[in-house]
Order: structure tokens, then C-alpha cells, then sequence
């Protein structure tokens, strides 16, 4: 390592030990070599992180960093107490990084008394170079899939979500032991043969939560994709990776599913355009299930003109636009999310043109939030065992603790409730279709700003609960809905959603995207 004779006393051990902490994943050393105050900051191309909370959550989420070695060391003081450190890096496994930091000298006390010590107040990593992020994609190209036709959507690149058929590539499903196992596609889903054919080209395949039974866009198996609206958040999933990827600006368009709001749910976290369509529009074969009854094609993208042209490639033209339908809340809804994301929400309505009236579900003739919820979850628990519990039975520790736990507990259900529900779905799915003809549902698409990366597995379950609180609606009726990043709280993106009657897919983005320009 190259030292610097102008380095003040201290300096350079301090930030030896800071590499050793490094690369030994010391969480309370890397703690403790940051200034603790508010104003700390640590950047690099997945965002910035202010606050010395927030660098320590993202730092306990990372778990750790390649092994490396640093080449070269300049060290420039800038006052008595301050001192500018740009370094050079050499991975064991190739390639080099460069880390910028801004090193304070503050007071530190041990059992001799007080004693001064060297901590980061500022840093920047520029990373080694990646072919990609593999917490994003699990395959690339340039591209991976070209298209089959020029079309609208020419020039524009699709992440898939690791369910559908693509060409040349087994379907992962989220999990490295099925992808071991999969064959090969030969031809492509029809959800993905239409993106191709209006122009498009598949830039690669993107992570999805396991089987697609998660919300949080977690993966044991490969990490956890970045938040493209804030790094110290959650993705959201189960299309975490689509939606990162269109984040990210590595794609344009990110095609998932939404069984319980996987594409609403990651849309809202991330600031982006994500609509769940009318059940059974857009064909799902070619599409690894989970949960048929509720299982829907899904797109997410950075504006609503591109997510409109995804539907008008996609989705068959019913032909002119009916007339705009009153706008309603749902209070029993609306009731579910945070005080400070309701806040945001009311604001957002008094500043429409008319203010949509409020009502109660029940007013509708529709089940209860918690109703809608337990008969989703049941379903779908089913549904999923259906699909894939054979399969897990005959792979042992295959899955991550938190599917295989969700699996688990699915298989457990009660079996007289569950017929029950099963033989209730199709009563209460017409129940709601039929309320919302002539209506147009607008609520908060989630409870609140995604969860911190931080948060444990009970804190994500809550979340997960209330979550689909506020999503089950449109998954038990089999109904089109789409989340607009329309508010923001606590500095974080949240969607607004409307939910509308069968077949009116288009027409919510348009109305969806005309309310948010307001």
C-alpha cells in the first residue's frame, strides 16, 4: 500500500483497520468507523445513504464485500482535524474499485479516558466494473432475445421475470436448484412473443422472489435487487427484479406477474408505473404458476406513455373509451395505511377536479377488507401447494426458510376453510365485478413507504398482512388495477391504485396518468 508522508498520526491505521472490518463483515467496527451523527453520508451507484442509521442498515443487509486489497493510498488534509483519502482497490477476483472518503478527526472514550481517533463523515464507492448485477438479473444480453417484428415498442428493452418461457433459457423461478432441473424453452410465452413482436427485445431475464410467494423482493439465494427509488428500502416483489431493472434504467419495460399485488407492490416502492390487468386478458400460458385463480399478466414501467403502448400491443382493443366513471374511496381501505401516508393521499384527492365521494366496501355490497384478505390467502395457499408441492416435498431445504416457512404453513391450513373459500371465490368475485361497474376505485396502492432493508422477519410479515389488506380487492375479483407513483412520504415513493371493472385496463392508465399530471 502506498502511504502519504503528509498523512496525519493515526490516519492510515484507522483506515487499515477499516479494511480489515471490511473484509471480515465486522458490522460493530464498520459502525463504529463512521461518524455517528445525522448528517453522515456514503454513496455509490445505487444511491446516496444520509444518516449514520441508515449507512448502518444498508450495511447489515449487504453482508459484505469480494475480498480485496488496496494498491494505492493519497491523502490530502484539509484542516486540522479533516482529511480528504482516495484509494485504490485490486479485487482478489479481478477488476479494481476506487473508494473517495472524507476522515474526521473526533474524541472516542476507553477505559484510560478520552482519546482521539480518525471516522468516515463522507464516502463514495465506485465499485469494480460489473457485466451485471446479479441481484437484478440472472441472465443478460445485447441483447438476450432480439425482436420478432418492428412494431411500437421499437428500441425498447424488456427485463422478464424469471416465470415466463423465453427462448433459449430454463424458466429459475427464483430458486437454483428448479433452475438445475429445467429444460430449456423453445418458443416464447405468449405475453413475451407479443412485446417481441411490437418491437421489442428481451435485454434479460430478472430475479423474482422464490415460486413468487413473497412480497418483500428478498432472495436468500441471490441477494436482495437494489430500490431504485431509495437504497435503504426494499424492492418489493415478487417482481423485484423486473421492476429494479426498469428503475435502474437497465430496461424499459419490466413484465411480471400479480397474483397479490407483485407488480403493484414493487410499482409503489420504487416510483414506477405498474398495472395488474383484468384476469385472463392477456394469455398465462408459457407463465410458471402459483396461484391460477388470481395469477395475471403485468407490466412496470418509468411513465405512463410507455406502459400505455405496452398495452395497446398487448391487450385486445375493446374499442372507444367509454365515458370517465366517478372516482370513490373506499374508507374501510383507506383505514389500512400509515397516518402519514393517508395524509398524503387526502391532499392528492382535494386537489382533483372533483374530490371523489368516500364510501364503505360494504356500501358496495363487498366483503370486508379482512375478509377479502383470508379468502385470497387461503386460495392462493392452496393453489400454490397445488402447483408446487410435490416438488418441494421431493427437494428438501431447497427453498429459502421464508418460502419454505410460507409453504409450510400453506400446506397446514385448515382444510374445511379452505374448501370453503374455494367453493366461496367464485360467488365473491362476481359480487365485486358487479359492484364496480360504472365505478373506479382510488386508494393508497400500499400501507405505506417500503420497508426499511433493515426490517426482521416479523416486521415483514406485518407489512406483508397489510399489505394485501389493500391489494386483495382486485385479486379476489380478477380486476384490472394500476399503481401511479402519484405521493410521497417520509421522502419515499407510494403509489396511488385504481381499480376498475373487467376489462378496462387502458382506460385506468389514462386516467391514472391524467390524474397524477394534475
Amino acid at each position: 500500500m502506498t502511504t502519504h508522508p503528509d498523512a496525519p498520526e493515526g490516519l492510515l491505521e484507522a483506515l487499515d483497520a477499516y479494511e480489515a472490518a471490511l473484509l471480515t463483515n465486522d458490522l460493530d467496527a464498520l459502525d463504529d468507523a463512521f461518524v455517528d451523527a445525522p448528517g453522515t453520508m456514503r454513496g455509490d451507484d445505487r444511491g446516496l445513504l444520509v444518516g449514520h442509521d441508515a449507512i448502518s442498515a444498508f450495511r447489515g443487509a449487504r453482508g459484505g464485500v469480494a475480498t480485496r486489497t488496496l494498491t494505492r493510498v493519497e491523502v490530502r488534509p484539509l484542516a486540522e482535524d479533516l482529511a480528504l483519502v482516495v484509494s485504490v482497490s485490486r479485487f482478489a477476483a479481478g477488476g479494481h474499485g476506487l473508494q473517495t472518503q472524507l476522515w474526521r478527526r473526533t474524541t472516542a472514550h476507553d477505559d484510560t479516558g478520552p482519546v482521539a481517533c480518525w471516522r468516515i463523515e463522507a464516502a463514495h464507492v465506485t465499485g469494480r466494473p460489473r457485466a451485471f448485477d446479479p441481484t437484478v438479473w440472472r441472465a443478460v444480453g445485447d441483447p438476450l432475445v432480439a425482436p420478432s417484428a418492428s412494431g411500437p415498442l421499437d428500441g425498447r428493452t424488456v427485463a422478464v421475470k424469471d416465470l415466463y418461457a423465453v427462448p433459449g433459457q430454463p424458466v429459475g423461478a427464483g430458486n437454483p436448484t428448479f433452475l438445475r432441473e429445467a429444460p430449456v424453452e423453445t418458443a416464447a410465452a405468449p405475453a413475451v412473443a407479443a412485446l417481441l413482436a411490437a418491437g421489442a427485445a428481451i435485454r434479460g431475464i430478472a430475479r423474482t422472489d422464490e415460486f413468487a410467494y413473497n412480497l418483500t423482493g428478498r432472495n436468500e439465494h441471490h441477494g436482495t435487487p437494489p430500490n431504485a427509488a431509495d437504497p435503504t428500502r426494499l424492492p418489493g416483489g415478487s417482481s423485484s427484479g423486473s421492476a429494479s431493472a426498469v428503475g435502474l434504467g437497465m430496461a424499459d419495460i419490466g413484465i411480471g406477474t400479480d397474483t397479490a399485488g407483485s407488480v403493484r407492490v414493487p410499482a409503489s416502492y420504487q416510483g414506477l408505473w405498474g398495472l395488474r390487468t383484468t384476469h385472463g386478458t392477456v394469455p398465462r400460458d408459457g407463465l410458471l404458476p402459483l396461484a391460477p385463480s388470481f395469477d395475471t399478466v403485468g407490466w412496470l414501467t418509468r411513465d405512463a406513455e410507455t406502459l400505455l403502448a405496452v398495452v395497446d400491443a398487448t391487450v385486445p382493443d375493446p374499442g372507444p373509451a367509454p365515458a370517465p366513471t366517478p372516482l370513490v374511496v373506499p374508507e374501510d381501505l383507506l383505514a389500512l395505511v400509515d397516518p402519514d401516508t393517508a395524509s398524503a393521499f387526502s391532499a392528492f384527492t382535494r386537489c382533483l377536479d372533483d374530490e371523489p365521494d368516500r364510501v364503505r366496501l360494504a356500501d358496495l355490497g363487498v366483503p370486508a377488507p379482512d375478509e377479502l384478505r383470508e379468502l385470497l390467502r387461503l386460495v392462493q395457499a392452496a393453489e400454490a401447494v397445488a402447483a408446487h408441492g410435490a416438488w418441494i416435498a421431493r427437494h428438501p431445504g431447497a427453498l429459502s426458510t421464508v418460502v419454505g416457512d410460507r409453504f409450510a404453513a400453506a400446506a397446514a391450513n385448515d382444510p374445511a376453510a379452505t374448501a370453503d373459500a374455494v367453493q366461496r371465490l367464485g360467488v365473491v368475485r362476481d359480487t365485486i365485478r358487479r359492484a364496480l361497474v360504472g365505478l373506479t376505485l382510488v386508494f393508497p396502492t400500499v400501507p405505506g413507504p417500503a420497508p426499511l432493508v433493515s426490517a426482521d422477519a416479523a416486521a415483514l410479515e406485518r407489512s406483508r398482512t397489510a399489505t394485501t389488506g389493500l391489494t386483495s380487492l382486485a385479486s379476489v375479483g380478477g380486476l384490472p388495477a394500476v399503481s401511479a407513483p402519484a405521493l410521497t412520504v417520509d421522502d419515499a415513493p407510494v403509489g396511488v391504485c385504481l381499480v376498475g371493472a373487467v376489462g378496462t385496463d387502458r382506460d385506468l392508465v389514462r386516467r391514472a396518468r391524467d390524474l397524477t399530471t394534475r
